[in-house]
């Protein structure tokens, strides 16, 4: 399974909503407080992207020498409708400074925030995680393809999901009644997580014969698991 540092940088680097709770900044929409983009440096610091009169931007600005905590924190939501949608948390804690020379746009400032700490709350479980361990870590190599590659696996792949509760021996007899359905939850490297509606929900994790690195292996390890499930 992945460490919860994987999680933590994948979620980081993921497409999910993400605001920038900064403390003063009080009465801001939480579109001013969402980074345009964000990524990793180097040293493992979190660079956030920000219209430059942005509260946060002023707040960062304001603070100059002074060290400016600040937490980022990360939903992550289902891409698929699905009950009990969201995923995951992450927060990532830290000291923010402003980046001047690194905005990439006009009118806008690059933030830099010194990881001090973090956690993430997912379908794995909680774990705190260390700043180093984030700095060392790599993010999932699917992640920026999950959500189209779930939502085409809901809408061109519907039946063969369902077919996969037939892995699922005698737990899998219970998934085919009224208003069951099995919707693909999530997706990485390792495997595929599904969700078994219904009366009483459940997830079941899939695991691909060995890890994928790219698309190609993805599209060979699902067709072993249909396969699998077919027969």
């Amino acid at each position: 399974m992945p460490s919860a540092a994987e999680r933590t940088r994948t979620l980081v680097q993921s497409t999910c909503s993400a605001v920038l709770l900064v403390p003063g900044v009080e009465g801001a929409r939480p579109d001013q407080l969402s980074p345009q983009a964000r990524t990793f440096g180097s040293d493992g610091e979190v660079f956030l992207l920000f219209p430059a009169d942005s509260p946060v931007v002023r707040a960062a600005t304001h603070a100059q020498d002074d060290e400016l905590s600040a937490v980022l924190e990360i939903i992550d939501v289902a891409p698929v409708a699905v009950p009990n949608r969201i995923r995951g948390r992450a927060l990532v804690s830290g000291w923010l400074t402003c980046a001047p020379g690194l905005a990439a746009e006009p009118g806008a400032m690059m933030l830099r925030l010194e990881v001090g700490e973090a956690s993430v709350d997912d379908l794995w479980g909680a774990s705190a995680v260390e700043a180093e361990e984030l700095a060392q870590a790599s993010a999932d190599p699917l992640v920026a393809h999950e959500t189209e590659l779930l939502q085409h696996l809901h809408a061109a792949h519907f039946d063969q999901v369902q077919a996969l509760a037939e892995l699922l021996g005698e737990r899998g007899t219970d998934t085919t009644g009224p208003g069951r359905q099995a919707v693909p939850l999530a997706m990485d490297r390792f495997g595929l997580r599904v969700r078994f509606t219904g009366e009483q929900p459940f997830d079941a994790r899939f695991d691909f014969p060995e890890p994928v690195r790219d698309i190609t292996a993805l599209r060979r390890a699902m067709h072993t698991l249909f396969g699998a499930a077919a027969h």
